[in-house]
């Protein structure tokens, strides 16, 4: 993947980043929470929002760092997951995915206790049990209302959020401009003492959340590595700039003992604006919580189910989770699931228990966002390379995981209880469910691991107890044309069913460099009108060999070069592809060679007519032609194949005493030999033109002297008539054998 290519993609100048970051978290917090936090911690709820802030700007340090370095998808949850291994990333997933949950149904009071304000209503339904007040009734209503909008995937949504955070901030300025001038330093109630403040901060933590979200759209943000770092960090100190002046307005422009008067269905916020304002200020302030709460619990509604993706792709919960809905292509399942979650806890639970948990549950994942910086730092993993690196390492990070910490000691007792329980069942899950399905090791354990002999017992103990040990060999199959799906599936669940794996459809749908991915991804529908159609028939073909297939869309600015990251994002065993149209495979994306190493194995086909009947496997004994005998024996299982080997050698004698040991030690010692002298190329055209498919190890050659002096391989390629699959093996290789090859070519 060249620079160049990369710079076109990237369409997110350091406004439009900072919106977001802005955006997720000017909402239902400073709406909400104002009146509670002045009420238990007096003039100190100031120091409290400013306190949350600087917490929550040490883990944006930290995850501009990550966000540079590993620009994925999953933000939080796979920073933990990737660093410090399934265990944590399911306690981190599970955290991230009810802690929004648990945010969302608190939005959601407070979008309720502002319909109820505007209309004028107090009390509730008397259900003879219980006393359902219309604050919570009308919270229900709008939850559903919410997920359901999620559940049939409303477009256009991004430009409303942009128009809701001008207009919020508008609101805010007017109200904290015109406050200032009518308050009073005597009007500050007295400070209520160090664990009422600190307590108030882990209730209002819960008005920072978001921030992170700004590292997933890393890959569209022009310039990253300085862009990105100034879009998180400068939305975390502006939106504290704008809490602290709301909170010194609100209480100095009004006399000692007003926001404690306020009776339990009047709104702080909006009280102290129709003081300040007058009729038209509160009614413009009821109107911005209004749409505060709402755009608030639609965000992170939306956010969960991208929380929900990364888990089921990395197998934490199941795939199945992720099925797209035929018609409105939307994580249906993830989104009801999340919605069901949201209406129980606003049910359940006072606004306040809401509030903190959502605080408490992020506090854990910051916690070990933090940790998890320090390990990729220590580990020295080779591809980590951060454009933006903290400043005053370690001492950040360490002091962003102790405070995040140390804050949940000072919520409520019962909050800390449940959050501790949900701790405890993430990592139950890992051990009962997850462990056996996920493949993927963090950083953290493979590190100790890979130095056993030098490291305390207790800790290789400790890591290699929790390590994952399950996840079923991954055919990974990158689909475009669905002219060649059929083979492709074919021969993909051959060799998944020989190795009791399982598919991984992915389509890539490519979109011009100057198509957001964001907006590509809600209307693809435009990029290809039936897109969905060759994943569908895909399933359908893996079906009929009795192997379990999963189906993926991604959409992306690259064509082949995704393919890597897909391999690697999914954990693939082994990446089936066709043949690109110009006859290059995938050994020819140049860039690619040079900068990675071959993430799985790779089977490339070009496609005649794929006919396994009779299977030709030229060999010199190379690493990949190990592949080609494994590839072989599938399709001999399957499809009931006969395997010719083939073995050009200087001498007949010598090269059959080669291949019958090399057919014996790669299960083939039953196959046709067959020994040939003289010219290698006009020996396997010969052979081929007896067989219907042709297996070949990929060339040993590097990059520099495939493209001057060319390669055996894509000579042989065009020149014969049956199908030809090029086997390739993982590996790494050094830049030089990248570059030059290993020195004699292999086959």
């Amino acid at each position: 993947m060249s620079s160049g290519d990369e710079e076109l993609a990237k369409d997110l100048g350091p406004l439009a980043a900072l919106t977001i970051g802005v955006g997720t978290m000017i909402g239902a917090g400073i709406f909400v929470l104002p009146g509670a936090a002045i009420t238990q911690a007096g003039w100190f709820a100031v120091i409290s929002f400013v306190l949350g802030g600087a917490i929550a700007l040490l883990t944006a340090l930290s995850a501009s760092e990550l966000g540079t370095a590993m620009p994925k998808s999953g933000g939080a949850y796979y920073y933990v997951n990737r660093g410090l291994g399934p265990l944590f990333g399911s306690i981190a997933g599970w955290a991230n995915w009810l802690g929004l949950a648990f945010a969302s149904a608190f939005y959601m009071v407070g979008f309720g206790q502002y319909i109820a304000n505007i209309v004028g209503v107090t009390g509730g339904i008397d259900l003879g049990f219980v006393v359902v007040t219309w604050v919570k009734l009308v919270a229900l209503a709008g939850a559903a209302l919410f997920v359901t909008v999620n559940y049939i995937g409303a477009k256009e949504t991004g430009r409303l959020q942009n128009v809701i955070v001008i207009v919020l901030v508008a609101i805010l300025a007017v109200f904290t401009t015109v406050g200032a001038l009518r308050a009073d330093p005597a009007n500050l109630p007295a400070g209520t003492g160090l664990t009422p403040m600190l307590t108030t901060t882990g209730l209002i933590f819960v008005s920072y959340l978001g921030f992170v979200q700004i590292t997933s759209v890393a890959e569209e943000i022009q310039e990253p590595g300085k862009n990105l770092p100034r879009a998180v960090i400068g939305s975390v100190l502006l939106v504290t700039v704008v809490y602290a002046l709301v909170l010194i307005v609100m209480a100095a422009a009004v006399e000692q003992g007003f926001i404690a008067g306020l009776a339990p269905n009047e709104i702080a916020v909006v009280e102290v604006g129709r003081l300040v304002l007058g009729p038209i200020g509160a009614v413009a302030l009821l109107i911005g919580g209004l749409l505060a709460t709402a755009s608030s619990a639609n965000a992170s509604i939306l956010a969960s189910s991208r929380i929900n993706f990364a888990m089921g792709r990395d197998r934490i919960v199941t795939p199945e989770l992720n099925e797209i809905h035929p018609r409105f292509g939307t994580p249906y399942r993830a989104i009801g699931i999340t919605g069901a979650l949201i209406l129980v806890f606003i049910a359940v639970a006072p606004i306040e228990t809401l509030a903190s948990m959502g605080s408490v549950l992020h506090l854990v994942i910051y916690g070990l966002l933090n940790i998890a910086l320090i390990v990729f730092r220590e580990s020295n993993v080779e591809d980590y390379d951060p454009s933006y690196e903290v400043p005053l390492y370690p001492i950040t990070p360490i002091v962003g995981t102790l405070v995040s910490f140390a804050l949940i000691a000072f919520i409520a007792p019962v909050v800390i209880a449940l959050s501790a329980v949900l701790v405890v069942g993430a990592v139950l899950w890992y051990l009962l469910y997850a462990r056996s399905r996920t493949t993927r090791q963090g950083v953290l354990s493979e590190y100790i691991l890979s130095r056993a002999d030098r490291m305390p017992d207790t800790a290789v103990s400790a890591a290699a107890s929790v390590q994952p040990d399950g996840g079923q060999y991954r055919v990974m199959v990158p689909l475009a044309n669905p002219e060649n799906e059929t083979d492709l599936i074919s021969l993909a669940s051959a060799v998944a069913k020989g190795r009791g794996g399982t598919v991984d459809a992915v389509h890539i749908v490519t979109v011009p460099d100057q198509t957001a991915l964001q907006y590509a991804a809600d209307h693809l529908e435009e990029h290809e009108e039936d897109y969905h159609a060759v994943l569908d028939a895909a399933k359908a073909d893996a079906e009929t060999f009795g192997v379990d297939i999963e189906t993926h869309t991604i959409v992306s600015h690259r064509g082949v070069g995704e393919i890597f990251d897909a391999a690697r994002t999914h954990d693939a065993d082994m990446v089936v592809m066709g043949w690109g149209p110009s006859g290059g495979s995938r050994a020819e994306s140049g860039i690619d060679e040079i900068t990675g190493d071959v993430p799985c194995d790779f089977l490339v086909l070009k496609d005649r007519g794929f006919d396994p009947d009779r299977v030709l496997v030229p060999t010199a004994g190379g690493p990949d032609s190990e592949l080609s005998a494994a590839v072989a024996n599938h399709l001999r299982a399957e499809f009931g194949s006969e395997v010719t080997l083939l073995h050009v050698a200087e001498d007949r004698e010598s090269g059959e005493a080669f291949l019958a040991e090399w057919a014996d030690e790669h299960g083939l010692g039953d196959a046709e030999l067959r020994i040939e002298t003289g010219d290698v190329e006009a020996a396997i055209e010969a052979a081929a033109r007896d067989a219907t498919t042709v297996i070949f190890g990929a060339t040993e050659r590097g990059l520099l002297r495939r493209l001057v002096s060319g390669s055996l391989v894509m000579d042989i390629v065009d020149d014969v008539d049956c199908s030809v699959l090029l086997a390739e093996r993982a590996r790494k290789r050094s830049l030089r054998e990248r570059l030059f090859g290993l020195g004699k070519e292999q086959e």
